[in-house]
């Protein structure tokens, strides 16, 4: 018994005397981005591009845990005369399912994530007879997809009660629906191409912006590599609606490819109350939707993906057809819209740190009358912003900048100068953020954030 005690003693004061612990975390030989490598609440790290991670002046821990997004958790009993680990961690699809990115604009597991974020994948939207995420929303607690018109059918997003202004929406983690494709533009995203969507309710300003003071709505679209290789997916109502999904995959491993199309259409004119004026708008849209995603040396982020919509919609009298289009005799508001949209991603190759480019653009037609009252109006919106993720021992620290342009003309007074002349609306702005997820043990974890933008007429904005 003194022997062993003599032993035990000079094992644990060799292990407890390492300084330094250093290895690679890998899953069927290769490396895994991320992960987060831990021997106490104060002494943790992630792994770079290359799986790589490395722990310092450590304390008196005798076991290394390994938690990963996608991967089950794994913990290593550390040796007195080994300080250098390969560590393979295993699959695990329901760890994937738990994934959000939406609260602190980097992937953490919903149970470790300090923001809540509730996430509705494929599966919600497939049971809920709707056939866009506008109608999906609605079954969501707190979230209110509303019509603010009964004759157009114009809708908004509101979340706990505040007006569709305040809600962001995102699609990919990108503000691509503008204000002005707000007002058609939820019902031209259909199911087919949504993943998943998370929402955050209540304000996120300092990593989104003013725009979020009611909360956000991620739309996160499907992965080629993960997406079937075709779909079809085919719905009809009573009342006349009917949607046609179609989808399939293209590529080899380093490049592969998600195409999409989608129809809905609508042209029963239904009159429920007597009153002469359809009770919903006759719609006949397309979309066409395309993803890419290559893949890179160190499982590099890198993924371009593009959308167009068309729609033609009216309501109005029941006797109204297009010849009475623009006129008073017979009242009816016609919109036909265009819409086009870019957006990608790309981490920049730099060892041992995790930079990811973001951009995006979109386009904007609309080409509408209310009765006799045109409205046209073009909208080009850039966006673009660099994200710099950087762990330090118990800190978790992003670091963003961004630009977004936003180009709008349109037939009103908005965009006219003093002399009555027509004058495009042009803003700029910029602007930086940080934030810090502090650790502080394994109960608690405090999060704090800063941004600044700057606008030409209200100058700098906290």
């Amino acid at each position: 018994m003194k022997w062993f005690c003599v032993i035990w003693f000079l094992w644990t004061g060799a292990v407890y005397g390492q300084t330094t612990v250093e290895g690679r975390v890998v899953s069927d030989g290769k490396p895994v981005t991320g992960a987060y490598v831990k021997l106490s609440a104060k002494q943790a790290a992630l792994t770079d591009s290359t799986g790589y991670f490395r722990l310092a002046n450590l304390s008196a821990q005798k076991h290394l845990h390994i938690q990963a997004i996608g991967f089950q958790p794994a913990t290593v009993l550390l040796s007195a005369s080994q300080q250098s680990y390969t560590i393979s961690l295993a699959a695990s699809e329901q760890a994937l399912q738990e994934v959000v990115v939406t609260g602190t604009m980097r992937p953490v597991l919903m149970s470790a994530s300090p923001v809540t974020v509730e996430q509705y994948n494929s599966n919600f939207f497939r049971k809920s007879p709707s056939m866009n995420v506008f109608e999906a929303l609605s079954m969501v607690n707190g979230l209110r997809a509303q019509y603010t018109c009964n004759v157009c059918n114009t809708g908004e997003i509101r979340i706990n009660g505040l007006e569709g202004a305040h809600t962001l929406v995102l699609i990919d983690g990108m503000p691509i629906v503008s204000a002005l494709g707000s007002v058609y533009g939820y019902m031209g995203i259909p199911n087919s191409i949504i993943d998943k969507v998370e929402v955050m309710k209540g304000p996120a300003a300092s990593l989104y912006g003013s725009e979020s003071m009611a909360g956000i709505v991620n739309i996160i679209t499907k992965s080629p590599e993960k997406a079937p290789a075709i779909s079809a997916d085919l719905q009809a109502t009573s009342f006349g609606e009917h949607n046609t999904d179609v989808s399939f995959r293209l590529g080899k491993k380093k490049v592969q490819s998600l195409w999409g199309i989608n129809h809905f259409g609508f042209n029963q004119r239904i009159d429920q109350n007597a009153d002469g004026f359809t009770d919903m708008s006759l719609q006949n849209r397309i979309s066409l939707f395309n993803k890419w995603s290559f893949k890179r040396k160190a499982d590099r982020k890198a993924s371009l993906a593009a959308r167009y919509v068309y729609e033609d919609r009216w309501g109005g009298q029941t006797n109204w057809n297009p010849t009475f289009r623009g006129g008073d005799s017979v009242y009816g508001e016609s919109i036909y819209t265009n819409r086009l949209e870019l957006l990608g991603q790309y981490a920049l190759p730099i060892a041992g740190e995790d930079i990811q480019l973001q951009f995006s653009y979109n386009y904007h037609g609309q080409n509408s009358v209310y009765g006799n009252t045109p409205y046209m109006g073009k909208q080009h919106i850039g966006f673009a912003q660099l994200l710099w993720n950087k762990s330090l021992r118990s800190h978790d620290l992003l670091f963003g900048g961004g630009l977004r342009y936003t180009w709008l003309d349109d037939n009103t007074l908005i965009t006219a100068d003093a002399n009555g002349l027509n004058q495009p609306s042009r803003i700029s702005l910029p602007g930086l953020f940080v934030q810090d997820e502090w650790t502080i043990n394994d109960k608690y974890t405090l999060l704090g954030g800063l941004r600044a933008d700057y606008h030409a007429q209200h100058r700098v904005i906290l």
